[in-house]
C-alpha cells in the first residue's frame, strides 16, 4: 500500500459540543491539570498504583508537559487536537492518532477525557468527528486501540463508535499489586463504512 500521511495539517473539527483544534500556547497549562486526576492517571496505566496516581507532578515533569504540549502543532509524524467544551470554551481532553504505518495505512488512536467531561456524550462525539476524519480525509485502513479491562465505560464509548474487540492480551498491566487485562479493539474501513 505504502500510503504517506503527512500530518503537518492540523484541522479544526467542529460537532454539536465539542470543537477539536490544535493545542495553542497556554493549553499546555489546562492539560496538566487534567493529567493530575487520579482516576485518568489509573485509567491510562501512567502509574502503578493509587498512591502514586495522587501525587502532585514535579516542576520537571511540568517542564516536560509543557515542552510537549507545545510542540504538537510541529509533528508531521503524528496528529493531537484539543477536545473543547463549545459551551463553556474549556479544554476537556485530547485525542490523539500517532504510530501510524504507511505499508499497511493502519494508525493508533488515543482518547482522554477530565472527569468533569465524562457522561456528557462529548467523548463519543469527539471519538465519531475524529474516526471520520482519519478514515474519510486521511484514508486509514484501519484505527486501532488498547484500553485496560478496569474501563469498562471507555469499552462502552470504542463499541458504540464501531470498533471490534480484536483480542486481549491478558494480566497485560499491574495495578496496586492486581493483574489486568488490555483490550485490542480495532475499526477496519469496511467496519466505518459499514456502520
Amino acid at each position: 500500500m505504502d500510503q504517506k500521511i503527512d500530518f503537518s495539517n492540523k484541522p479544526i473539527l467542529e460537532g454539536e459540543k465539542v470543537i477539536l483544534r490544535p493545542f495553542q500556547g497556554e493549553d499546555w497549562k489546562e492539560m496538566l491539570v487534567i493529567l493530575e486526576e487520579p482516576e485518568l492517571r489509573r485509567l491510562t496505566g501512567s502509574v502503578i498504583e493509587d498512591e502514586e496516581a495522587a501525587m502532585a507532578t514535579s516542576e520537571e515533569e511540568a517542564e516536560k508537559i509543557k515542552e510537549w504540549y507545545q510542540s504538537r502543532n510541529d509533528k508531521t509524524d503524528r496528529l493531537d487536537l484539543a477536545v473543547i467544551d463549545k459551551e463553556k470554551d474549556e479544554i476537556i481532553g485530547e485525542v490523539v492518532f500517532n504510530e501510524y504505518d504507511e505499508t499497511t495505512g493502519n494508525v493508533n488512536f488515543r482518547v482522554l477525557m477530565r472527569q468533569s467531561g465524562c457522561n456528557k456524550g462529548f467523548g463519543t462525539e469527539a471519538i465519531t468527528i475524529f474516526i471520520k476524519y482519519g478514515m474519510e480525509v486521511l484514508k486509514f485502513h484501519k484505527i486501532g486501540l488498547e484500553v485496560f479491562s478496569f474501563n469498562p465505560r471507555a469499552e462502552r464509548v470504542y463499541q458504540k463508535a464501531g470498533f471490534v474487540l480484536e483480542g486481549i492480551k491478558r494480566e497485560d498491566f499491574c495495578y496496586n499489586g492486581e493483574y489486568i487485562d488490555s483490550k485490542i479493539y480495532g475499526m477496519l474501513r469496511e467496519d466505518y463504512e459499514r456502520k
